[in-house]
């Protein structure tokens, strides 16, 4: 069953009264209820109901998804991050009056996360932070497009919907899927594939030739790595149209053109994984298999790394599995992928916390590694970690080394396999300098809002002795 929380969206609620122009008791009667109870979801001393939500939707002719506050977790992940900063550390801005400013505020919250972040791009781009006046602050136009798919919880309900279109038509053809990719490029679109060796491909692993009609594939790609390279050429040649709209949708007519083809490139692979794992059949495996990853990369013919990005696509509104959170990092610890369809409760930049498992990971390739992690704010999460297999390349060439781990709140934990047997939590933190926990001997460098404590007398454990007081 879909776990629901109570929603309290008073500061959301006046303020879309005060734009309709009607006082309290005008809306009370509107909504059959009393000024009172009005009063009370505008002081979030009551919550909205679902049945409330459609009342209003219904009575105003307002967009309800304009009421929830679908980005409030992303958002406040971002907005204590930066508030943690030695940037900010005189201020001492209490964690409450954050979330005040999240809740009453959420644009204007939003507005500084993405400042913030361009800041942390400039320092990182330019570290005398010599003024970036061509384009303000670093702009990064990666982060910008995770931010548009984070904003959508990953989920783009009309890509599902022709990507299970067209594995109902590849399953009709007696072949193998490629092959069927192959017969449907030819006789649709005049366009013939194939697989070419890797010293013709030299360095590229897809090439669609417009001109001669080819789309070139190498033969370095696994199995189920050229049917997505396929199927994801096949969804920019249908469906362009619709992929243009969702990115125009999802930018809010930002017209960068970096952002828009990056953008346009993620979501024509989530076209392809939609097709290699229709949404309602991928659902139900999911389901029945409790999450279990290899088994559903077995049963799809999928790749590790292509099941952990679809479980973090499957947010329809009317059937929900649990909401994960993905992260890719290499051995250094850089994030080279993220994606959110719940909280993003872990760092966004690397850095994370040595603790977590994840990092442990290359040293444990062939073996799926379990943890239950403890938050500093008291959130529990359950975390699954492993090594994707090394794409094969061409000897001297070393082929990239990345980890993926899936979490998901604790609370989903009946649904997951991998929460069996587990101990207890894993206190960590999302980054050191903004981690407050105190006698970590794995800890690398203090928080960055609390006082050094020095004794040259003592040496402890932790690495850094800290005053830990509020």
């Amino acid at each position: 069953m879909t776990e629901e929380k109570k929603l309290f969206l008073g500061p959301r609620l006046r303020r879309m009264r005060r734009e309709l122009g009607l006082s309290q008791t005008d809306m009370a009667g509107g909504l059959g209820v009393s000024p009172s109870y009005v009063n009370l979801m505008e002081r979030n001393q009551r919550p909205v109901t679902a049945q409330m939500m459609l009342r209003l939707a219904e009575v105003y002719d307002v967009d309800i998804r304009a009421l929830a506050p679908a980005d409030d977790d992303r958002i406040r992940g971002e907005i204590e991050e930066a508030l943690a900063d030695p940037l900010f550390r005189d201020l001492a801005i209490p964690v409450q009056e954050a979330r005040d400013l999240i809740e009453q505020t959420p644009a204007v919250a939003d507005a500084l996360a993405r400042l913030y972040a361009a800041y942390r791009q400039a320092t990182r781009d330019r570290p005398d932070t010599t003024v970036a006046a061509e384009r303000g602050f670093a702009f990064d136009p990666i982060e910008r497009v995770r931010s548009a798919i984070e904003a959508a919880h990953n989920h783009f309900a009309e890509l599902d919907a022709e990507g299970a279109a067209l594995a109902a038509d590849l399953a009709a053809d007696p072949g193998d899927t490629l092959a069927a990719l192959g017969r449907r490029l030819a006789e649709r679109h005049g366009i013939r594939l194939r697989v070419l060796p890797a010293e013709i491909m030299t360095d590229g692993l897809r090439r669609f030739d417009r001109h001669r009609r080819h789309l070139l594939l190498s033969e370095l790609l696994t199995p189920s790595g050229r049917v997505f390279e396929a199927a994801l050429q096949t969804g920019l040649i249908e469906h362009s149209a619709l992929i243009d709209r969702t990115v125009a949708a999802a930018l809010g007519g930002e017209a960068d053109p970096l952002v828009v083809r990056l953008l346009r490139r993620s979501l024509a692979s989530y076209f392809a994984g939609a097709t290699m794992m229709p949404y309602d059949r991928f659902l139900d495996a999911a389901e029945a298999v409790r999450y279990d990853l290899l088994l559903l990369a077995r049963r799809f013919g999928v790749g590790l790394e292509q099941v952990c990005h679809r479980l973090t696509t499957l947010q329809r509104p009317s059937r929900r599995g649990v909401p994960f959170f993905m992260i890719r990092i290499d051995e250094a610890g850089n994030v080279s992928k993220r994606y959110a369809a719940g909280r993003v409760p872990l760092a966004r930049q690397g850095g994370g916390c040595a603790l977590w498992t994840l990092h442990a990971a290359f040293r444990s390739p062939d073996v799926p590694l379990t943890q239950r992690l403890a938050l500093p704010d008291g959130g529990e999460f359950l975390s699954v970690a492993l090594m994707l297999p090394p794409a094969a390349l061409p000897f001297p060439a070393r082929p990239g080394r990345f980890a993926v781990a899936l979490v998901a709140e604790a609370k989903y934990a009946a649904r997951i396999v991998y929460a069996d047997g587990l101990g207890s939590a894993t206190p960590i933190g999302i980054a050191c300098r903004l981690c407050e926990r105190a006698d970590c001997a794995q800890r690398a460098e203090p928080p960055a809002n609390r006082p050094l404590i020095l004794d040259e007398n003592t040496r402890r454990i932790a690495p850094f002795r800290f005053d830990a007081r509020r």
